[in-house]
């Protein structure tokens, strides 16, 4: 990337953090992983990765982190998160397991309701390829366990759809998508979140 590295973090509590790494180390970014609220400090964007979103959910209220990724995100910090992280990311969760009362918590940053295991079960994951607005050809998604967003508010904008179904958004500094991005060989959308983080580091200079 031209210019001078952004510093991307990727929240490393549970999932495919990893894999989000690599790919955004290979396009030029500095990558640090964040478990604590002071692992913010200095970054550019942030990444909430695919993996299991009730427990990302505890583990985000373990180490205390639910506030300052609000208030990461109100300093505009710009910030991506992919299945499990996209869940984390909607003002309403549906479809939570029966002890949880039906009931999950989130970060509310994306005006949107996001439905868990819209697609089905782990059993019936699949990869499709999915035209995104922005891109040319269509990107190999690969959907596990997949979620998909409803209500969508006026402020977000649907960059992609499967089935008829929302599978991904932006909203301002906020990017969401149903499906894993990081597991795929395709690095247009990782490069795309780091335009988005580029374009917002400007606007707030």
């Amino acid at each position: 990337m031209a210019g001078k590295p952004l510093h991307i973090g990727v929240l490393a509590l549970q999932g495919a953090f990893r894999e989000h790494r690599q790919r955004l180390e290979s396009l030029g970014a500095l990558v640090r992983e964040v478990r604590l609220p002071a692992d913010l400090v200095g970054l550019d964007g942030l990444v909430l990765p695919g993996g299991e979103s009730t427990t990302m959910a505890r583990l985000l209220t373990e180490y205390a982190l639910w506030q300052p990724i609000r208030k990461f995100h109100a300093g505009g910090g710009a910030v991506w998160g992919t299945c499990a992280g996209a869940i984390l990311l909607a003002r309403e969760v549906r479809g939570a397991p029966p002890q949880f009362g039906g009931q999950q918590a989130s970060l509310g940053l994306l005006d949107a309701a996001v439905q868990r295991n819209a697609f089905g079960r782990q059993i019936n994951s699949f990869a499709a390829p999915l035209p995104v607005s922005g891109l040319e050809e269509p990107f190999p998604a690969v959907f596990i366990r997949a979620p998909a967003f409803s209500d969508v508010g006026s402020q977000a904008t649907v960059l992609a759809t499967w089935e008829g179904q929302a599978v991904m958004l932006r909203q301002g500094a906020v990017l969401a998508t149903a499906f894993h991005p990081e597991l795929s060989p395709d690095a247009r959308i990782h490069a795309l979140f780091l335009m988005m983080v580029a374009e917002t580091k400007t606007e707030m200079a």
